[in-house]
């Protein structure tokens, strides 16, 4: 039975890897860093921490980790006022599903940016619990931020669904035990080993309904018949 639903933030609401992408690769343009080519892929699902850290120690930025997440996080929110990326579909699907469960979301972006999605949207009665993965000790893929949304929602992560995008984001949800929607990426998308850990595969949030998410319940109950 599916108790609550954990929506990831980044490429299933907001449709802002790339912009994190750009923020990222115009410091380091700025900066004098090196950009290596799978710098975004390696970086999408990091906590603030282990992205900044990464954007010191490879990219090679002589900043301290903390002054460059925050000048990541003050451009990003400079655009998201200017405009805030919502991909098609996105409060509708929020309004579906929240209509049946309690939701939760489980989120890379630091908590500044999370908390601005909420009052650009005014979804913050939407969503019972709301959690950075800058708040727990390990980013996505490791589960840890997914395990923290589920305890402070009072359920079982394993009777949660998430609703994710992205490689780790999927690895992450399956390592908490959590029924997975997956709904690619468009510009970095999950390998097929990662799409096969979820439940269901969907084209677009347009797909994502209620008998979607009750069916993930159904479809463990047949396989352990």
């Amino acid at each position: 039975m599916i108790e609550a639903v954990v929506f990831d933030l980044d490429g299933v609401l907001l449709d802002t890897e790339e912009l994190w992408d750009e923020a990222r690769r115009q410091i380091a343009a700025e900066r004098g860093g090196r950009w290596p080519e799978d710098a975004q892929r390696a970086m999408m699902g990091m906590s603030s921490p282990e992205w900044s850290r990464y954007m010191h120690d490879v990219v090679g930025l002589a900043e301290p980790p903390e002054e460059i997440s925050a000048e990541v996080v003050a451009r990003l929110e400079a655009l998201y006022r200017e405009w805030l990326p919502l991909i098609d579909g996105a409060l509708e699907a929020v309004r579906r599903i929240g209509s049946r469960w309690p939701l939760a979301i489980a989120s890379s972006s630091n908590r500044p940016l999370i908390d601005l999605f909420l009052e650009l949207t005014e979804t913050a009665d939407l969503f019972r619990v709301t959690v950075s993965s800058e708040e727990v000790a390990r980013g996505k893929p490791a589960p840890n931020v997914y395990f923290e949304a589920a305890r402070r929602l009072g359920v079982a992560a394993s009777s949660c669904a998430a609703v994710e995008d992205s490689e780790n984001g999927i690895r992450s949800a399956a390592a908490a035990g959590m029924r997975i929607v997956a709904i690619p990426n468009r510009v970095f998308p999950p390998g097929k080993d990662a799409l096969e850990l979820a439940g269901a595969v969907l084209d677009s949030l347009d797909e994502l309904t209620v008998d979607v998410v009750e069916a993930l319940a159904a479809a463990d109950d047949e396989f352990d018949a």
